[in-house]
């Protein structure tokens, strides 16, 4: 008996090729067996089911209504299968395709540099990035993974914390030589100050002086809706802006743009996290990708 269950998913694999090919000779060549091997392998499932799968003359083969169910069964056990094993098999070596939407400077400055390292670790999974401000559909399958700031909206996806970014009030040395330097927030009110054109939840930049949490409103000349666009203007002695902090590690590392009022910054973090559809069928590259996201910033 253990014999004959174990050979199910084989009389299966035949019957659907019969079906499929519309006749004995066209699914024993497909299968790389002979036209009677094939015929004995219907019949076969024929006895055991007490019913006639097949109809048969000299000319046309054609299947039985309990053929045309057998066979749809077949299809769809041998399908799942297939699933079952392509799975374990993902697990063990995660291999395919990912698809990850990263805001534009974020994923140009932090996400795309660690790309390298993860293709050399996993060449078999193949990564989609799309950097764009704009927020991805992830519950309609549009991408696999979405990297977001700030607080989440309540939803039936999973979040994975991948570490916070603050933000520094900065100008160039050059503004600074023209137009001299805050040495408190008041002084911003005389400044030129670059702000994001996105209306914010508290409009204004945060401080802290003495021991108290203020909010104060900047003006300026230009407005941008990237924390990039931002930065360039910043470099060009424009003004003075605040931005999250990978924006500018390079900038402040080689003195192109100088922190300031660093003694009232109110060291707010602005937690990313990883969104992605999870429960138990979460893909092996996906959950990888996100591991070594993790990983990496927190580093």
């Amino acid at each position: 008996m253990a014999t004959e269950k174990a050979d199910r998913a084989g009389e299966m694999a035949a019957f659907a090729a019969v079906a499929c090919e519309g006749s004995l000779s066209g699914a024993a060549r497909k299968l790389g067996l002979t036209p009677s091997a094939v015929s004995r392998i219907v019949s076969r499932i024929e006895a055991r089911l007490g019913v006639r799968l097949l109809v048969r003359t000299t000319r046309h083969l054609h299947l039985t209504p309990e053929g045309e169910t057998y066979a749809r069964a077949a299809r769809r056990i041998l399908a799942d299968l297939d699933e079952t094993e392509s799975t374990i098999a993902d697990q063990a070596s995660p291999r395919g395709l990912v698809k990850v939407s990263a805001a534009t400077a974020h994923g140009r400055l932090v996400i795309v540099p660690l790309l390298g390292d993860f293709a050399t670790l996993h060449p078999d999974i193949k990564v989609e990035i799309d950097l764009d401000d704009r927020l991805a559909d992830i519950a309609g399958g549009r991408v696999d993974v979405a990297i977001r700031f700030g607080p989440l909206v309540d939803s039936a996806l999973t979040a994975r914390r991948l570490g916070d970014t603050g933000r520094t009030v900065v100008a160039s040395p050059d503004y600074l030589a023209r137009a001299g330097t805050p040495l408190i927030p008041a002084d911003l009110a005389r400044h030129n100050c670059l702000d994001f054109s996105f209306r914010r939840i508290e409009p204004g930049w945060p401080f802290q002086q003495d021991g108290t949490d203020i909010l104060l409103p900047v003006a300026g000349n230009m407005t941008a809706n990237s924390g990039e666009t931002l930065v360039q203007l910043a470099l060009q002695g424009l003004g003075i802006t605040r931005v999250g902090n990978f924006h500018i590690g390079e900038e402040l590392s080689s003195g192109r743009l100088v922190p300031l009022l660093d003694a009232y910054n109110p060291q707010d973090r602005e937690t990313i996290h990883a969104v992605f559809v999870g429960g138990p069928t979460l893909p092996a590259r996906v959950r990888v990708l996100v591991d070594f996201l993790a990983e990496r910033m927190r580093a």
